[in-house]
């Protein structure tokens, strides 16, 4: 394995597992401990990590705690990310909405990835600042204690205000009738302001949102651009999706 992919797959597992030892990396990449810790001392000296004592951790680990535990359907979540980043090219313009889909998603970013990213969400934006060449933009306004975002007429007016390329869009609940819906009113109202500022939307949805319904509309299942699962495409429960024409990935 040559010395960039080495340091890449470094990377990306101190992302995902906010820490791990110098041992594990070892075993995982199947080289010796000292050329592991001369990688991490070369990736600290970036800034693409924090090396400390047996291993090295994520750089925000110093700024800003996420409790993972939390994360329902982790792996799954990493799946839909790996999926969505085929979708990205560098230097463009994104905006990201809140949930732990997306946030799975800015953990997985290259690291080289050069873009604009707007986003409510707080955990995300913290969560981006991982990414040197990343431009995070938070947009501000009432703040939600549980979820973390913002909502109100502060981030819809702005919203109003950008054009991007692309939106990733977490899914609350989707079915074939009614589309995508959300449980809050508030932030039914912001996914729409979404959905008009971007070219290109892709929702992100666990096998788990598929089939459901919740009480605000957010779009029609024709205004659907493209959406990204955990499931394989050949999967039964993705069948009447694919029949109404919907993008999947």
């Amino acid at each position: 394995m040559k010395k960039k992919e080495r340091q890449k797959k470094i990377i990306d597992e101190v992302s995902i597992n906010r820490k791990i030892s110098s041992s594990l990396l070892s075993e995982k990449l199947e080289v010796s401990e000292d050329t592991i810790r001369r990688d991490i001392h070369e990736l600290d000296g970036k800034g693409l990590l924090t090396k400390v004592h047996g291993g090295a951790i994520s750089t925000i680990q110093k700024l800003y705690h996420y409790n993972e535990d939390v994360i329902y359907n982790r792996d799954n979540k990493i799946q839909i990310a790996q999926k969505a980043i085929s979708l990205i090219q560098d230097s463009m313009a994104i905006i990201m909405s809140g949930g732990t889909t997306n946030l799975m998603l800015a953990k997985l970013f290259p690291k080289d990835l050069k873009a604009t990213i707007y986003t409510y969400s707080l955990p995300i934006a913290m969560q981006l600042t991982e990414h040197p060449l990343i431009e995070t933009i938070f947009i501000g306004g009432k703040i939600h204690r549980n979820s973390m975002v913002t909502t109100g007429i502060d981030v819809i007016q702005y919203l109003s205000d950008i054009r991007a390329d692309i939106c990733f869009m977490g899914v609350s609940a989707l079915n074939i009738e009614q589309g995508i819906t959300d449980e809050g009113y508030e932030v039914s109202l912001v996914k729409k302001a979404m959905i008009k500022a971007s070219e290109h939307i892709v929702y992100l949805a666990t096998s788990n949102k598929l089939n459901e319904k919740l009480n605000f509309d957010v779009c029609s299942l024709k205004e659907i651009d493209t959406v990204v699962t955990d499931l394989d495409l050949d999967n039964p429960k993705l069948k009447e999706y694919i029949l109404a024409g919907v993008n999947l990935l």
